[in-house]
């Protein structure tokens, strides 16, 4: 298991390598180049330049979230093929320094949603939170007007202006667009790029929907565990992975995510973890890392990626802003690094009291050796 931290890139993000290097046990970062818009190619040159950058600091590049997919290939238009051609390139290029994971998503329009990216906690912290009822009274342009209300003058991964600009024009592409037809959109595009994958080694890892539900009408096709499982078993690599994102999923609490994560298994290329607290159906706010502070057992969904042998990267999701720090809504460094260092101990734990366990269970008691004994048979062989 690799810990890393979301870092947005120098011109991008509040927070710094160096920073982040000094947080016990994050051994990387995932990035992506944040002024290339979806669809443009990523030279080798600037890839290239962000490895080397990360690695100068002493952390390693863990892998790239995200290389966002032009909307073309999502509604399933007659540029798909010119953009997945990019897309195939682009990986090439990646796969030069030595990245091995790339997480991207295929919702329509809007990446992530939600209403209040401020919400004042009862300590004073704010935090991310969705409300449906509030969603509903707004049209999509209002949503995008709302969203940069309080993003602190940062750019908000996923609503770029330059795409969202157009944004009727971007509805209309998916006005007719069904479910089924955006699912077939997937497989036709991981058809595509699945096979440079299994070239380069590189595991694709699907964000779930966020939240996974439709937002505005439009289709959603990664939601729960049966979504993701027919995702997966459409295009049968081990390339084609998931990432196993708590809080997109855990916004539904129908879905069990230590069920999602046991079936799911070794197909969990990357993990998002983090809390959130459920108020009432359709109403969540983001919490801290620790399980009592939100409706999430935390150990239980990192045993169950324990045993189900998770060896990929996995990130404390978002934070609470604490502290007095401005940053990225939801991407600032403190509640980052406190969440970071909760899952470690938990992962600690485990590493401990499962081994220990599994040494026991193998062992013969009458038949075990004492320190103390070992020493004193290897000392008296030594006089041999």
């Amino acid at each position: 298991m690799k810990m890393a931290l979301r870092w947005f890139g120098p011109s991008f993000d509040s927070v710094n390598l160096q920073s982040i290097r000094q947080i016990p046990g994050v051994t990387g970062v995932v990035t992506t180049l944040p002024d290339l818009a979806a669809g443009q190619p990523w030279p080798i040159k600037r890839i290239q330049d962000l490895a080397k950058m990360i690695e100068s600091q002493g952390l390693q590049l863990h892998g790239i979230e995200s290389v966002n997919i032009h909307d073309s290939i999502k509604a399933g238009t007659d540029q798909r093929d010119h953009y997945i051609d990019i897309y195939r390139q682009t990986l090439r290029n990646l796969a030069t320094v030595g990245v091995d994971l790339v997480c991207y998503n295929f919702m329509p329009v809007f990446d992530w949603t939600r209403t209040d990216l401020a919400k004042v906690r009862e300590d004073g912290s704010t935090v991310l939170a969705y409300d449906q009822q509030i969603l509903e009274t707004y049209k999509p342009d209002q949503m995008l007007h709302e969203m940069g209300k309080k993003s602190n003058d940062f750019l908000l991964p996923g609503w770029e202006p330059e795409r969202l600009g157009e944004i009727r024009e971007l509805l209309g592409m998916y006005r007719n667009l069904t479910e089924e037809h955006l699912f077939q959109n997937l497989v036709y595009f991981l058809e595509a790029i699945i096979p440079i994958c299994e070239e380069t080694g590189i595991r694709m890892a699907i964000h779930p929907d966020d939240p996974p539900w439709s937002v505005f009408g439009l289709p959603r096709i990664v939601k729960n565990r049966r979504d993701l499982e027919r995702v997966l078993g459409a295009v049968d690599s081990p390339y084609n992975c998931a990432t196993l994102c708590t809080g997109s999923l855990g916004s539904n609490p129908d879905n069990p995510l230590v069920d999602i994560i046991r079936s799911l298994g070794n197909r969990i290329a990357f993990a998002h973890v983090r809390n959130l607290r459920h108020t009432a159906p359709g109403v969540f706010e983001e919490a801290a890392h620790f399980s009592s502070d939100g409706s999430f057992d935390l150990y239980a969904i990192m045993e169950a990626l324990y045993d189900v042998g998770f060896d990929g990267v996995i990130r404390p999701d978002h934070g609470r802003a604490i502290w007095n720090e401005v940053s990225l809504p939801g991407y600032g460094l403190y509640d980052r690094a406190l969440g970071s260092q909760y899952l470690l101990g938990i992962w600690d734990s485990l590493l401990h009291t499962k081994t220990k366990k599994k040494r026991i269970s193998v062992r013969n008691p009458a038949k075990i050796i004492s320190a103390a004994n070992i020493f004193a048979v290897e000392k008296e062989g030594s006089h041999a």
